[in-house]
């Protein structure tokens, strides 16, 4: 005992406080049959969430009636895509060629102030679970601003929001992406904000917000609302990544050689 809590009482306390796998107890040399049977349903779910087939046009139907683009990135199948992050980083020419026709077929699409792209990332499972409402959240919370139709991306890095962006010639470019998978949680959502999108930038040039899902993480009303205030201020200011609070409040640029703010 500790403090008049008895060691059970003490456990059962950090059990609630975390959704982690501590103080399972024992049967022997091996952990109970039920805490096995649940790690190794949780796996399961993980993996399939990893694998899961994306419906990209099933996903843009139900956007309706938002208008929508579907495309693809440069890996051909989901086992190239797990093998080569590189080519979940890059269009396919099919789908660059497509984004050129949306452009040239109605130049509005073009020089937007956002590009909603949602991508499958590792967990389409988790695009079908919240996708949609998270998208509708978003464009709630950009009221006012112009957006491009939303782009939905199979075989999608986060990075592959940069590529997209940049042929919109959009001022900023927000990826709803498939988080990796965990045990805890294989249906989770990622929202990924980069200004002025352009193949090559950097993590620490966009702005992260995680763990969307129903599990215990962030609403899509929640999460919507901290990256409207982020790409507010992200658009008013010009930057976003490592410079850019999430309270919405950015760092003064920094400064060149000369001393001047750059």
């Amino acid at each position: 005992m500790t403090d008049g809590v008895t060691d059970a009482a003490l456990w059962a306390r950090l059990r609630a406080a975390s959704p982690a796998r501590i103080a399972l107890g024992r049967v022997g040399n091996t952990l109970p049959l039920d805490a096995v049977l649940r790690f190794q349903l949780d796996h399961a779910r993980a993996r399939d969430a990893v694998h899961a087939p994306f419906d990209a046009e099933a996903l843009a139907a139900a956007l309706s009636p938002l208008p929508a683009i579907v495309v693809a990135s440069a890996a051909p199948d989901r086992a190239t895509y797990l093998r080569r992050p590189d080519l979940g980083r890059a269009l396919s020419p099919a789908g660059a060629a497509r984004l050129a026709q949306a452009v040239e077929r109605d130049p509005a699409v073009a020089d937007c102030d956002v590009a909603i792209v949602v991508g499958d990332g590792l967990s389409a499972t988790g695009v079908a679970a919240g996708g949609v409402a998270l998208v509708r959240a978003l464009v709630a919370q950009c009221a006012g601003l112009r957006l491009a139709p939303v782009v939905i991306a199979s075989g999608a890095r986060v990075a592959l929001g940069d590529a997209i962006g940049a042929a919109l010639r959009a001022r900023a470019v927000v990826m709803v992406i498939g988080e990796r998978p965990g045990l805890s949680v294989a249906d989770s959502l990622g929202i990924y904000m980069t200004y002025a999108p352009r193949i090559g930038r950097a993590d620490s040039e966009r702005n992260c917000i995680s763990n969307v899902h129903a599990n215990g993480g962030l609403t899509p009303e929640a999460a919507a609302a901290t990256l409207g205030r982020l790409l507010r201020e992200s658009l008013r200011r010009g930057l976003s990544g490592v410079d850019l609070k999430d309270s919405g409040e950015a760092l003064p640029a920094p400064f060149s050689k000369t001393g001047q703010h750059g």
